[in-house]
């Protein structure tokens, strides 16, 4: 059995399906980690989801931002952005079944050493305590989609306290793990910034660059941070290439690490649309 982490696919199924044919991947003996972004922005949301699930337990994914977004808009708690493409999935006959597929997804995962999130967690956090937040937005999805899926947006709270508690802890959880690139080492978080890290001078690092992170021991394998490609280093692997913005769509051997594979994709979206 091998495992491969895939980066953000995003809608682009044909670079997926592509890149499972120079993986030579097999359902009967391999599985993918996809790292989140499964939707949004590419041609075929639809033909993806399609294709993630249908692979069962041979396909561990973990929630996204733009996934997130999906069933926002599905739920009514989000009006649609003029660069979405997710329209196919919302008509479509079996989306009911499609969408209770994805909102049980985690929104992060383990095995062995490895950690899987969408996009980062902050210097705080362990393993376990990545875990167990995650675990708490499960539920509170599970207990009420449209209540969780109407308030999570917003940058605030904008710094980790073990003390916070209700939809403030919930959105810092969410917030930190699907769309978290760089942070102080006192756990405060900047989700602004989108390109390229700040510089050596700023408080404000990439959020696996500060050395007393409590994920150290672990592999963390994540997405969602383009403008940075693929990263090997640290003790982390950054899988987001840029497939959607005419980067490629990046998978790696987790057990051993050989070189990556890539397939190019055309540029979908320009860069620094909404």
């Amino acid at each position: 059995m091998t495992r491969y982490a895939v980066g953000d696919v995003q809608g682009c199924d044909g670079e997926l399906e592509n890149l499972l044919r120079r993986l030579k991947f097999s359902a009967d003996r391999d599985r993918l980690w996809f790292v989140g972004d499964l939707v949004n922005r590419g041609p075929g949301s639809l033909a993806t989801l399609r294709l993630v699930r249908a692979l069962a337990d041979n396909a561990i994914v973990v929630l996204g931002n733009h996934d997130l977004h999906l069933l926002a808009v599905a739920y009514g708690a989000r009006r649609p952005r003029n660069s979405d493409t997710l329209e196919e999935i919302l008509a479509a006959a079996d989306r009911d079944r499609l969408l209770e597929w994805l909102m049980t997804r985690p929104l992060a995962y383990t095995e062995g050493d490895d950690l899987l999130v969408h996009a980062g967690v902050v210097p705080q956090w362990s393993v376990a305590d990545t875990l167990a937040l995650a675990a708490e937005v499960s539920a509170a999805l599970a207990r009420d989609a449209q209540t969780l899926l109407a308030q999570m947006y917003g940058n605030e709270p904008d710094q980790w306290d073990a003390r916070l508690a209700g939809m403030a802890r919930l959105r810092f959880a969410i917030n930190v793990l699907t769309r978290l690139r760089v942070c102080t080492a006192d756990g405060r978080i900047d989700l602004s910034l989108k390109g390229a890290p700040p510089s050596a001078a700023s408080p404000l690092k990439p959020w696996f660059a500060h050395q007393r992170r409590a994920t150290r021991k672990a592999r963390v394998i994540f997405g969602h941070w383009s403008a940075l490609g693929l990263v090997r280093q640290d003790g982390v692997v950054g899988l987001d290439t840029g497939c959607v913005w005419g980067g490629a769509l990046t998978a790696l051997d987790l057990d051993t690490e050989r070189a990556p594979v890539s397939v190019r994709c055309p540029g979908y979206q320009d860069v620094g649309v909404d």
